[in-house]
């Protein structure tokens, strides 16, 4: 009971920080604005209608929603049926409710970090799609670090 009261939390917190930082960001930066935070981050507001970068824009938020509601399910089974770490999976799980809000109420996803280094400019993102990245980095990675120190 324990370990879905630190999935709660872990998850929860997620939510919270992904939903905060995008109100901030629509309420108090233009569109096409951009803060410079340091020389290669900076903080504008985007809206993307597709998926990860942009990719998929034409597809339509209802086929994203779908895609959405059956990856957090498919997450929570694997909570109810693993017995293995859970921080990844509950990164994944607050990341992909994050973004799963946005696109119910406004049909889009907010991004507003940006960063950039010389000629190298990377999409902007979240934090849901940071915890999304992170939790699925540990999801991965954890199976093969255990085997390692067989």
């Amino acid at each position: 009971m324990r370990r879905f009261r630190n999935v709660s939390l872990i998850s929860s917190f997620v939510i919270a920080i992904d939903q905060v930082t995008k109100y901030l960001v629509v309420s108090y930066i233009n569109p096409f604005d951009s803060i410079k935070i340091f020389p290669f981050l900076h903080l504008v507001s985007v809206r993307n209608t597709g998926a990860a970068f942009g990719m998929l824009e034409n597809v339509g938020s209802g086929f994203f929603i779908t895609v959405s509601v059956i990856a957090i399910v498919f997450v929570v089974w694997l909570l109810i049926k693993d017995k293995r770490d859970y921080l990844g999976l509950s990164l994944i799980l607050g990341g992909a409710t994050g973004n799963l809000i946005d696109r119910i109420f406004l049909g889009q996803v907010v991004d507003f970090i940006d960063i950039s280094i010389g000629r190298f400019h990377w999409p902007a993102f979240n934090v849901a799609d940071s915890s999304l990245t992170v939790g699925i980095m540990i999801v991965l990675l954890t199976p093969l670090l255990k085997k390692r120190h067989l």
